[in-house]
């Protein structure tokens, strides 16, 4: 698309994750793109972002030791709608997660949003409850949940294109937004994880990624110690000290760790337990790069990625000792000789940057096309 004028617009850039790596996906297929955020902690900008275009909240986050971008967040909205983007681009390509999409009211071009989910936090009530932190958290989280629908509700019908990242996120767009959605998986980096056929399978099982509530490392914890498997978790974060008061000696906790132990640990691993609700989730993915199944929650973005009898298993969503019980029966049971590391592998290469990315453009050309 040589010569198209293309805006690319993010919530902010106040850590690197995943909806970073879609919005550096992006770059690499238009990378005469111009991309904005409302904040932006230039630490975490990393090629081929390169640059971008920031509001005065960026120095607001800053003169605050960066600690938290939370108490910005209500100002965000207004500098969306703010942007420089009117008259200047053939396309505005936006990565929504609760309040982006206000960037579709700051210009007449056509929009498109990549919708990682709408503001889970702010459409439902079980997800805030786990989220919100005492009595005072709730409060705050339900003040900033209401702007947050109002401004997905006022931005929605302006955009051209609703592109959801997984077949879950695409229902609550109809649900909560009433619009429909095409859904494109995002990127996942296959390349850096692969199989290693001279590493044999440890009797262990794994979870992998932010020790948070909604990711329900406590139902792999618990279950792990009903079933007396052996589990090592991986990653850090607030949830830990509650988790490390419910664990028994069957859990081990290494802690954030580096791209190596990770990739090593996912290919000596028995499974990968994945026990929350994904929008999408991208470590299942990383794991059947390297050839091992995952035991999931069958809800979420778990039904777009496992195939059940052939990458993994699904397991049947529920209340939490529901699901604790059904996941160490399936610990219990689980024989990774059942599944075919090529196969896995093979699955999860569709998932791959590349194929992202034509997918992707196809997308952006059909809008312009139409």
């Amino acid at each position: 698309m040589s010569g198209l004028r293309m805006a690319i617009v993010h919530e902010r850039f106040t850590e690197f994750g995943g909806s970073e790596a879609v919005v550096g996906e992006f770059v690499e297929t238009w990378p005469d793109a111009e991309v904005f955020a409302p904040i932006v902690n230039p630490e975490v900008v990393r090629a081929p972002l390169n640059t971008v275009h920031d509001t005065w909240l960026s120095r607001a986050h800053a003169a605050t030791g960066r600690r938290s971008h939370a108490p910005l967040l209500p100002f965000v909205p207004r500098a969306l709608r703010r942007l420089p983007l009117r008259d200047r681009f053939d396309v505005v390509l936006i990565s929504h997660h609760a309040f982006a999409i206000q960037a579709a009211l700051a210009t007449d071009a056509p929009a498109i949003a990549y919708v990682h989910s709408p503001a889970r936090w702010a459409w439902d009530p079980e997800f805030r409850a786990n989220e919100g932190g005492g009595r005072a958290g709730q409060l705050a989280l339900s003040a900033l949940g209401h702007l947050a629908r109002r401004a997905e509700l006022q931005a929605a019908p302006r955009l051209t294109e609703v592109i959801a990242n997984s077949a879950a996120v695409a229902a609550r767009v109809r649900d909560w937004w009433n619009l429909p959605a095409t859904v494109i998986n995002p990127p996942v980096d296959i390349d850096r994880f692969t199989p290693d056929p001279a590493v044999d399978r440890a009797d262990f099982f794994l979870f992998a990624g932010r020790l948070v509530p909604y990711k329900r490392p406590d139902l792999a914890i618990l279950a792990a110690r009903r079933a007396g498997c052996r589990l090592v978790v991986l990653g850090g974060g607030r949830f830990r000290a509650h988790l490390d008061a419910i664990a028994g000696p069957e859990t081990t906790f290494l802690g954030v760790t580096s791209h190596e132990v990770l990739q090593d640990m996912l290919r000596r691993c028995r499974a990968l337990l994945m026990p929350g609700i994904e929008d999408f989730g991208i470590i299942p993915v990383e794991a059947m790069a390297c050839g091992t199944p995952v035991l999931a929650i069958g809800e979420g973005g778990a039904l777009d990625t496992v195939i059940p009898g052939s990458t993994g298993e699904h397991l049947p969503p529920g209340p939490d000792a529901a699901v604790v019980a059904s996941l160490a029966t399936a610990m219990r049971h689980f024989d990774p000789a059942v599944y075919s590391p090529a196969t896995i592998r093979a699955h999860a290469i569709t998932f791959s940057r590349s194929a992202f990315r034509t997918n992707i453009a196809n997308a952006v050309g059909a809008v312009r096309a139409g």
